[in-house]
């Protein structure tokens, strides 16, 4: 398969390791892009794991909670600069963004680029961003969002971090919803935000998931110089280590280190006198997975005076 410069960038954006190393593992693996990704983290070579969370492009995250009609989103919308993010003009934006995609049918961002705007029917979505872009003087994504539907006795939480940096909603499940499921649903969420977990628990991490992690740490142990004898207890431990940090209920809550998120929804449900359980969650942080373009201020105005 051709290496296409297409291809070497995507690599780049999501895993942050250089131009070269890109190419190289994308050669060895005939341009399969899921196991060049696995290539660069076998290496030591992929950032992404060693940058993990780091805001790597401006704009913002927004949540937007319709508990009339059961539903909950989770939008980002990317500008260039965080003085631009913190224009109001941008954020009133997002918000309708955010309220566009409540309403939205789209099973892809295609789709819902191509659906009417929710403010004026004479544009789609796609054309009001265009609008905005000409308005604003900025280049602007609308890159993700993420529609959840309630379930039977669920409630929607969310927390919004950093005015927008990181946005966070999750479902809590409970026969009886006061309070305090609503204070537990709020500390759930800031757990999340600040440990971005990738599972609720064990249950949903499939055997291929970790199949492939094991190969990856097992790989990582060689390259390391360790013994063949002992790399597969190793990856044991690793793995266990790994999958405790991936996964909600397992997580140290942060609050109190004294226990697990588990335990502490345990204590939660004593309190209220019913089964307190997370039925989801979604975590988006502001340009996660994308490249940060670095500018050098005397690089550009030598350029532009001709002196490079």
């Amino acid at each position: 398969m051709a290496i296409t410069a297409s291809l070497v960038k995507e690599l780049r954006e999501i895993t942050g390791s250089g131009m070269m190393d890109c190419k190289k593992a994308l050669t060895e693996t005939n341009g399969d892009l899921e196991k060049a990704i696995e290539f660069l983290r076998e290496k030591g070579l992929s950032a992404a794991a060693k940058k993990a969370g780091r805001i790597a492009a401006e704009g913002l995250t927004q949540v937007y909670v319709d508990e009339e009609n059961g539903v909950s989103v989770i939008v980002e919308v990317n500008s260039e600069t965080d003085f631009v993010a913190k224009n109001q003009e941008f954020q009133a934006f997002v918000n309708s963004v955010a309220l566009q995609a409540s309403k939205s049918s789209a099973n892809d961002m295609d789709e819902f680029l191509a659906e009417k705007w929710i403010e004026d029917e004479a544009f789609t979505v796609k054309e009001a961003l265009s609008q905005k872009v000409a308005v604003i003087g900025e280049n602007l994504n609308i890159r993700r969002f993420k529609k959840l539907e309630k379930s039977q006795n669920g409630v929607f939480v969310s927390y919004i971090h950093a005015g927008g940096k990181v946005s966070v909603v999750v479902e809590l499940i409970s026969e009886k919803i006061n309070d305090e499921v609503l204070e537990a649903g709020r500390n759930i969420c800031m757990q999340i935000a600040a440990m971005s977990p990738q599972f609720i628990d064990r249950s949903e991490i499939s055997e291929e998931f970790i199949e492939k992690e094991k190969e990856i740490l097992k790989q990582q142990a060689l390259n390391e110089g360790k013994a063949a004898d002992i790399v597969e207890k190793m990856i044991i431990g690793r793995l266990n280590k790994n999958l405790k940090e991936m996964c909600l209920l397992d997580q140290e809550y942060v609050k109190d280190g004294d226990l697990t998120v588990a335990k502490y929804l345990e204590n939660v449900s004593k309190e209220v006198g019913a089964k307190v359980t997370v039925g989801k969650f979604v975590r988006f942080e502001t340009g996660e997975g994308i490249e940060k373009k670095e500018d050098d201020f005397a690089a550009e105005v030598n350029k532009a005076m001709g002196l490079n």
